[in-house]
């Protein structure tokens, strides 16, 4: 397989930036995985190709899709060519990326004690009470080492300069890490020479890192402090990664059903008894987690969690009432965060952000919808979200009143070219858009980011949409050393 044949079918759009090949040909950082994969014939290629899609199926490594009504299960779609990203890069992206879960985890604990950014008139007060995520129950709640923020997942984007931007921060329940350590463990497998002759940095070392931090939270004097991963149960989109982590971490895997609450403590039931538990590393929403406080009707959580919580008898993670610091919304101030808190300005940059109760913003962004992207400042997974250059003339026109009726709960961003990278489809390589979602660790020793994190990848030709919930996949991330 010659290289001419290889590269000379690659098409890069215009105004994009490419992550592999530039006007001079492949980036120096690409060009020992480029001879690499040149050296293979086409029939190796497809036959890694057709493993990578069997591992995953044996694996069972799926998510499951509801939207559609048909609640199946799905094999997580994997690209087998790598993104490389640079050590320059990767320091970068880590030290933003600490800059900013440093202000976001002070931003919640001051606005759940003293409020001083709200008073200082930084943000409306209005702006924070109207946030479904903005829990009233934890105002004056003590969380163990004052951290919120224990795990996060940011995501992350390229513009047509090569500038990364951060395009969210999900810092109630993220998901997706589960796939960023089993593609590694794929691409292990089909390029097993590949690895060390490039010099990628390892990711197995994130369950260590996460039962060591949740290990750390435990306030009873125990040497082995009883951490349990609590799930939703089996139909939970991410059940997979849920059964991953507790496995890898060694920990029990339990249901709301399998805990009980007795003098603000927690127990789990095990055929030994009621055994108690100091650590609970949640995957369920704050509204389900405590039906004596939050929704009465939810069968998911633990009656007397909360208290339990707040009795400093058992410690969460994440923190409950996170959402207010993810909202869409608050998104577009955690610059000026950075700067009230820490006295630094960013590192990484917001994308512009409109929020939509301002009459002005708003009319602008009407006037120029199709360079829009329009979202609900409480959904994620890709839904509640309208793209203003491939909508139709209808979708806007809907968009439109919904916005107007409730325009609190829409933000707008001017569409960014998403950088992107060579995916092997259909026997050849094509550039495909890209965004990346590395995870941080936040314990009382400080922030550990594992090199790497989710490569989310538009697998339809021309697609900005990164979700697998709207026909996303992902690819390995390699953190290279040079």
């Amino acid at each position: 397989m010659e290289e001419a044949s290889l590269i000379s079918g690659y098409r890069v759009e215009s105004k994009v930036w490419d992550e592999m090949f530039d006007h001079q040909g492949i980036r120096p950082l690409y060009q020992k995985m480029v001879n690499a994969i040149n050296r293979l014939s086409a029939e190796e290629m497809n036959h890694k190709d057709d493993l990578a899609k069997k591992l995953f199926m044996s694996q069972g490594v799926t998510f499951t899709v509801y939207s559609s009504g048909e609640g199946i299960e799905k094999i997580f779609p994997f690209d087998i060519i790598p993104r490389l990203i640079g050590a320059a890069e990767w320091k970068h992206i880590e030290t933003g990326i600490k800059q900013r879960l440093k202000a976001l985890n002070i931003f919640l604990h001051d606005i759940y004690h003293d409020q001083f950014i709200v008073r200082d008139g930084l943000i409306p007060v209005q702006l924070i009470y109207s946030c479904p995520g903005f829990i009233r129950a934890m105002v004056g709640v003590k969380v163990p080492h004052q951290i919120y923020t224990h795990i996060s997942g940011i995501d992350l984007i390229r513009d047509q300069d090569g500038q990364f931007f951060v395009l969210e921060d999900n810092l109630r329940t993220p998901s997706g890490v589960s796939y960023m350590i089993e593609n590694r463990s794929i691409t292990y497998r089909i390029f097993p020479d590949l690895l060390p002759r490039i010099g990628v940095r390892p990711v197995k070392d994130y369950p260590d890192l996460l039962l060591n931090n949740l290990l750390s939270l435990s306030n009873r004097q125990t040497s082995a402090p009883t951490v349990v991963l609590l799930t939703p149960g089996i139909f939970n989109s991410a059940y997979f990664e849920h059964t991953t982590l507790a496995r890898l971490m060694g920990i029990e895997l339990v249901e709301g059903k399998d805990l009980v609450a007795d003098g603000n403590k927690i127990y789990m039931k095990t055929i030994n008894g009621l055994k108690q538990v100091d650590v609970i590393y949640r995957r369920v929403d704050d509204e389900f987690i405590d039906p004596l406080v939050f929704r009465r009707d939810s069968l998911l959580g633990v009656p007397g969690l909360y208290s339990a919580y707040r009795a400093g008898q058992v410690a969460v993670v994440n923190a409950i009432g996170n959402g207010v610091a993810d909202d869409k919304a608050i998104y577009s101030y955690v610059p000026e965060m950075i700067r009230y808190y820490l006295n630094e300005e960013p590192v990484l940059k917001n994308v512009p952000t409109y929020p939509m109760e301002n009459p002005e913003l708003r009319a602008m962004v009407f006037n120029d919808l199709s360079r829009m992207v329009i979202k609900k400042t409480n959904e994620s997974g890709g839904y509640g979200m309208l793209i203003g250059s491939s909508a139709t003339e209808k979708q806007m026109a809907e968009f439109r009143r919904a916005i107007e009726q409730d325009p609190r709960s829409f933000i707008a961003q001017p569409i960014i070219n998403l950088s992107s990278v060579p995916c092997y489809i259909q026997g050849k390589l094509q550039a495909r858009r890209v965004d990346l979602r590395p995870y941080a660790l936040y314990g009382p020793h400080g922030i550990d980011i594992v090199p790497g994190g989710l490569t989310r990848v538009a697998l339809k030709e021309g697609s900005l949409v990164v979700n697998s919930s709207q026909g996303g996949g992902s690819k390995d991330t390699w953190v290279c050393n040079e």
